[in-house]
């Protein structure tokens, strides 16, 4: 495995997004348009790319991405705070592993795996976003 690629045309917000979860901007050739490599260590293992408009028809069958994670608690409170909504699932044993499903700015479902001895507060169980009451 080397890179997923994300199009969009929310550049700033999907740079940002990928950065809150740990995600670092790094070295990218220039291709003559607009979008950021997002490295995990020395590997760039996100690519996005700047688009006008998204495209009507999107290229492909990929499901989600998914990447490993160190602290649960700081990954769901993140979340809570900027209001994207999660799913989480605990794999079966003996994995047990822990799993966070939630979807990027543009829509590309996002998978963060856990070890399982960590703990996660009640209050994080639940990743529903509460909605706003505006008029």
């Amino acid at each position: 495995m080397d890179h997923f690629t994300v199009v969009t045309d929310r550049l700033a917000q999907t740079q940002a997004f990928y950065e809150r979860l740990g995600l670092q901007v790094g070295a990218r050739p220039d291709f003559g348009i607009g979008g950021v490599w997002l490295y995990a260590g020395e590997q760039a293992v996100l690519h996005v790319v700047e688009v006008q408009h998204m495209p009507a028809l999107r290229r492909g069958a990929l499901d989600h991405m998914a990447f490993h994670g160190d602290d649960i608690v700081a990954t769901l409170e993140m979340l809570k705070r900027e209001g994207v909504a999660y799913r989480l699932l605990r794999l079966p044993r003996p994995w047990s592993t822990w799993q966070v499903f939630f979807e990027d700015p543009n829509g590309a479902e996002v998978e963060i795996d856990f070890d399982a001895a960590q703990k996660v507060p009640p209050h994080l169980k639940d990743g529903s976003v509460a909605q706003s009451s505006a008029s």
